[in-house]
């Protein structure tokens, strides 16, 4: 019996909640935890593991009670036997451990996101220093891969935790991301999203000068990366030259994420976003005349400590004004920790739901009368899964899990593809959030 439950607590079944960053972080995890002999899979819920390692996110309000959640639903599991030890970790843990030991007891241990050596050694599994960089486990489809350029961040925007949780900003050298991104591809990748907690700071700390052009320009020339998508990029002293070399290199795309948050300046000042109404329009204005194919994503905060319904129609004009292909919405959370949390969080949960719903509204019009225009367009798309009847792939100016898809019928001979490949597509259709389309054959 001794050695079969041994065996057992040799095979881990890892829980990742949150961003891509902490997808990042599993996969970490699990090459090194392969590395050291032991069986790991990602979100099995039908794994037989002894060992369940939940890789929490501890963002805003609803991200943590879904950690919790998840933390007591295998802390039920270990009670009732089904697995023989849990651990905690990421941004949750690194946040509250204390509360966490204290609550939740039934974890055998809590980690912090810089705590990797130390969970590991929990583990009776060695810190291979020779594996940094190397991810042959991907918790994504084996065709694209996120790619983290640095970690943590040193803006002071009021609202944000991260610095919490994440600490200071701290860039991986261009030849380690570029090592990285080489491995990615031996191993089948495609396509790699640059993520970090702010893109555009990237070289500061290292290289004394915002080296995220020079990034680019090295990860363009890795042999059979097809596409290279920006994520997270803030507007403040944005380094226009990252626009430059996208349109300078086909396999760059002519996509960029950049969180704005907000148009008010009584709130941008409060929400010390060192940017102002004013700037950001310019800014704007200056990336689409720089670039004007390029397919804009941003995200906007509402319910902001004395955010007024005149802040809201100001961001409500800009939306419309701006036409972000791409946009996303979130409601303010009252973060403990954070210089807003000073402030009274005084919009009511359900006006800042119906915030939400009046802009997202405005953006569904403008992303369907965009989509409108691609009928009849043929693009290159990458095809990431098959569902239902369809083939599901995405265009250049699409990111996986966030943005539009393509949608081909899979039912008809002449559109089959192979999922990780690409395939040019006439657009037929089009809705507020898809596409649909037809295979292009030579």
């Amino acid at each position: 019996m001794k050695t079969k439950r041994q065996n057992k607590q040799n095979n881990i079944n890892i829980i990742t909640l949150g961003c891509s960053k902490n997808l990042v972080d599993s996969e970490v995890l699990m090459n090194q935890l392969q590395a050291n002999g032991l069986s790991v899979t990602h979100e099995n819920s039908r794994s037989n593991a002894g060992v369940v390692i939940v890789n929490t996110c501890g963002f805003i309000e609803t991200a943590k009670q879904e950690s919790i959640d998840t933390i007591l639903q295998y802390a039920g599991a270990k009670a009732a036997g089904k697995i023989d030890k849990l651990y905690v970790t990421g941004c949750l843990s690194q946040r509250y451990k204390t509360e966490l030991e204290q609550e939740i007891p039934e974890v055998d241990a809590y980690f912090g996101t810089l705590d990797l050596p130390f969970l590991l050694e929990e583990l009776g599994a060695d810190y291979k220093h020779d594996l940094i960089g190397e991810r042959n486990l991907l918790t994504t489809p084996p065709h694209y891969a996120y790619l983290k350029i640095s970690e943590g961040c040193n803006r002071t925007c009021s609202f944000c935790a991260i610095p919490l949780m994440r600490g200071k900003h701290v860039s991986k050298s261009i030849e380690q991301i570029v090592a990285e991104a080489k491995n990615l591809v031996r191993n089948g990748v495609k396509e790699v999203m640059l993520i970090a907690q702010e893109l555009t700071y990237y070289g500061l700390d290292i290289y004394k000068k915002r080296e995220l052009p020079e990034l680019l320009r090295h990860l363009a020339g890795v042999d059979g990366l097809e596409w290279i998508r920006m994520h997270y990029a803030y507007p403040y002293k944005f380094p226009m030259e990252v626009l430059d070399v996208v349109n300078e290199y086909p396999n760059i795309c002519n996509y960029l994420d950049m969180p704005l948050q907000h148009i008010s300046d009584p709130v941008l000042k409060n929400m010390r976003r060192l940017i102002t109404k004013d700037e950001t329009y310019q800014l704007i204005d200056a990336i689409r005349q720089k670039s004007p194919g390029i397919a804009l994503r941003t995200t906007m905060l509402v319910g902001f400590p004395g955010e007024t319904d005149e802040d809201v129609e100001e961001l409500a004009q800009f939306i419309r004004q701006a036409r972000f292909e791409r946009l996303g919405i979130f409601q303010y959370s009252h973060e403990e920790g954070t210089t807003a949390y000073q402030l009274e969080d005084n919009v009511p949960e359900e006006v800042k739901a119906e915030r939400a719903a009046y802009l997202m509204n405005i953006q569904q019009e403008i992303s369907a009368e965009l989509n409108q225009l691609k009928i009849g367009n043929t693009y290159k798309v990458l095809f990431d899964r098959k569902e239902g009847g369809h083939f599901i792939g995405r265009t250049e100016y699409d990111s996986p899990e966030v943005d539009n898809e393509v949608l081909v019928d899979a039912r008809s001979n002449k559109n089959f593809v192979r999922l990780g490949d690409f395939a040019p597509v006439r657009i037929t259709d089009a809705t507020e959030f898809d596409l649909y389309g037809e295979l292009v054959r030579p």
